[in-house]
């Protein structure tokens, strides 16, 4: 009897991955085992890149925040400090989302912050 392979769920699969590497350069996109290795590395560098993404937003937040509390006569350190020891619960998320969009509003919780200096 011959052997029975089931062509049709293979090609399938490969004929997936292969659209899924459309766009790439050379035999990335057209050589099965090339474009293979790119989807799954694509993969690694996509879970990874998820993990740099907050670690970067926050330095982002951080840099935005140091330079309005400069503004106010302050280093980002003490007015996070400040603000800690003043019992005011704001993530740095939107606190520098004040900084860049609502200037005043973060003047105001700046003043708060060097009260309880």
């Amino acid at each position: 009897m011959p052997r029975s392979v089931n062509h049709v769920a293979s090609r399938a699969r490969r004929k997936k991955i292969m659209s899924l590497t459309r766009g790439n350069f050379g035999g990335r996109a057209n050589v099965w085992t090339v474009a293979k290795n790119t989807w799954e590395k694509g993969l690694q560098y996509a879970y990874r890149d998820r993990k740099n993404k907050k670690r970067t937003f926050r330095a982002l937040w951080i840099q935005r925040i140091n330079a309005a509390a400069r503004l106010e006569g302050m280093s980002y350190s003490q007015m996070m400090g400040a603000l800690k020891k003043a019992g005011v619960e704001i993530n740095r998320k939107v606190l520098a989302d004040l900084a860049m969009n609502q200037p005043q509003a973060f003047k105001a919780i700046a003043e708060q912050a060097k009260k309880s200096l």
